[in-house]
């Protein structure tokens, strides 16, 4: 695919080239409402400075859930006009525990409101890898796209406390790398790593898990869970602007700048370079 420069102030200064959307590395996803109010009117000044590099945006905790149908709408009827898609965050582990009719009904009504991406996390239930194949079928079949998320901590999301999770224990990586496989095999688009046991809640990091599903599985087919600065610019450090990283919506234009390449922490500051085929 073409990389295209969008149009930007002072054009004369370079910057590190992307593809144009829809990418197929370097993708961005951003939270939308949980830790705070994202509504329509934040969202325009959102994407009017920054919709270029926003690929997705994702509901968390289940918020959409909480507000009127208008409202939900309209937040996914801007992001699809700037060509953001929207995912529904991990929400469906709340609605399994209510039976497999309610997650019909879910993935039927989350078709009709809009969202083109149903998450399928299990961080606080237990299923099997069997289920979780066929609940991306069942996805695949009503026309969205399934985004397994997958990790090596029992326990994550919703901010448990790092304690909690050291009582919880985590997962042998390389048994999350296989689901992953399957997962993808099964139609999946893309795998969420989430980040609980690996640079979230943890120390030290355990940096050798991101580069053992990397080496398994390929950065296209993967988005690491990176709302924190430190997380994501050690991302791009260690792998290259074009890694597939979830941000806070906050975080883009922070993000954004480390990716082009002209800003960045002492060890970042003129690093962060890219290189593309230039037709003759």
């Amino acid at each position: 695919m073409k990389s295209k420069q969008p149009e930007r102030s002072f054009p004369f200064l370079q910057v590190n080239q992307r593809e144009e959307k829809p990418r197929t590395r370097g993708l961005t996803e951003i939270r939308g409402p949980y830790y705070s109010v994202v509504g329509r009117r934040y969202l325009e000044d959102l994407f009017e400075l920054m919709g270029e590099y926003v690929d997705s945006l994702k509901f968390a905790g289940g918020s959409f859930a909480l507000m009127p149908e208008s409202a939900v709408r309209n937040i996914i009827e801007l992001c699809h006009h700037h060509k953001v898609l929207v995912s529904t965050g991990g929400f469906l582990e709340h609605v399994l525990a209510q039976g497999s009719d309610a997650v019909r009904q879910y993935v039927a009504e989350c078709k009709g409101l809009g969202f083109d991406i149903i998450e399928i996390s299990a961080g606080f239930i237990s299923i099997s890898t069997d289920d979780w194949l066929r609940l991306i079928e069942l996805v695949r079949k009503s026309g969205l796209k399934a985004k397994p998320e997958v990790g090596i901590q029992f326990g994550a999301g919703g901010a448990t406390a790092a304690a909690e999770l050291r009582a919880e224990g985590t997962r042998d990586p390389d048994w999350a790398i296989a689901q992953a496989k399957r997962f993808l095999e099964a139609g999946a688009d893309i795998i969420m790593i989430e980040s609980e046991g690996i640079t979230e809640n943890v120390d030290p990091w355990r940096t050798d898990v991101p580069a053992k599903f990397i080496d398994e599985i390929g950065m296209e087919k993967l988005m690491f869970e990176a709302a924190d600065p430190d997380v994501f610019a050690w991302y791009i450090k260690n792998y290259g602007a074009e890694v597939n990283l979830f941000v806070d919506h906050s975080q883009i234009v922070q993000l954004e700048c480390l990716r082009a390449g002209i800003w960045g922490t002492k060890s970042l500051w003129g690093r962060v370079v890219t290189y593309k085929e230039t037709e003759q």
